[in-house]
């Protein structure tokens, strides 16, 4: 079962492939990211998989990325218009 944060089990595999690069990473991050539901909280899928993976992969560029992703403020749910 692929778990609600991770639907394709892109970061999951991200983590199983040795010597992946940082470009690599960035590319597989992207396309996490616009496979996520829109309903679902991208901020917060990013700390639920930090929480599952970076314990055991800390040098890991993957972890990198999330602890940058984090770093930065959570942006507002994608799909709803702000009104003028």
């Amino acid at each position: 079962m692929t778990p609600a944060n991770d639907p394709k089990g892109l970061i999951r595999e991200s983590y199983r492939i040795d010597g992946i690069s940082d470009g690599e990473c960035r590319s597989i991050l992207i396309d996490w990211a616009l496979s996520l539901p829109a309903e679902l909280d991208q901020h917060q899928a990013m700390q639920d998989l930090m929480e599952q993976y970076a314990p055991s992969a800390p040098d890991h560029p993957m972890t990198a990325l999330l602890q940058e992703g984090l770093s930065r403020p959570a942006s507002p749910p994608r799909g709803r218009r702000r009104r003028a």
